[in-house]
């Protein structure tokens, strides 16, 4: 197993121990900055993995399947971890899944049909803002930090239903050709 890889298959193991201590009272006050920085490190292998499997050829097809995965799961767990706290609205959480859970069913569809589709920029910048959100939810720091927190929220709500609309339109043909 390459290196992009461990770092993809390390950002799972993560997860359990994000959501553990988000959502347990085990360490105290220090539980937040464990779990923020559990999401900190996590997210960072997120972006060394895809420039190091781009950078030295080691990009795979267990890294094409797992890398966004992996994302889905840290980025959702997240999410959801944040919603008992009232830092993030239920509504919201269940709209930028329900996009998650709606491209990987259109790239099923399209790899039934040969068709490939690539994480477009949208994408990416819904992943970045997203990961932006949660760190700043998590610190709460309050003050401007509360405000700047509720920008990042409906920034990535945005681009979350942007990167749909864009992959959608711009993949339609497997809407008429991919048998749906």
């Amino acid at each position: 197993m390459n290196l992009p890889n461990k770092l993809t298959v390390l950002r799972v193991i993560m997860v359990p121990f994000f959501v553990f201590f988000m959502l347990t009272d085990v360490g105290g006050p220090a539980n937040k900055w464990i779990a923020l920085a559990l999401f900190v490190i996590a997210s960072l292998t997120d972006m060394l993995d895809g420039k190091i499997a781009r950078k030295y050829n080691l990009v795979t097809n267990f890294g094409k399947f797992m890398d966004p995965l992996a994302d889905k799961l840290l980025v959702c767990s997240a999410m959801i971890c944040l919603i008992p706290s009232g830092k993030l609205n239920t509504a919201i959480v269940i709209i930028i899944i329900a996009r998650e859970f709606i491209i990987s069913g259109f790239r099923l569809v399209a790899s039934d049909s040969g068709i490939v589709i690539a994480a477009s920029y949208w994408g990416k910048f819904k992943t970045v803002f997203q990961m932006a959100m949660i760190i700043v939810l998590i610190a709460d720091l309050g003050g401007v930090f509360d405000l700047i927190g509720e920008i990042l929220i409906w920034i990535a709500l945005a681009l979350t239903i942007i990167s749909l609309i864009d992959y959608i339109w711009k993949n339609r043909q497997v809407l008429t050709h991919g048998g749906m």
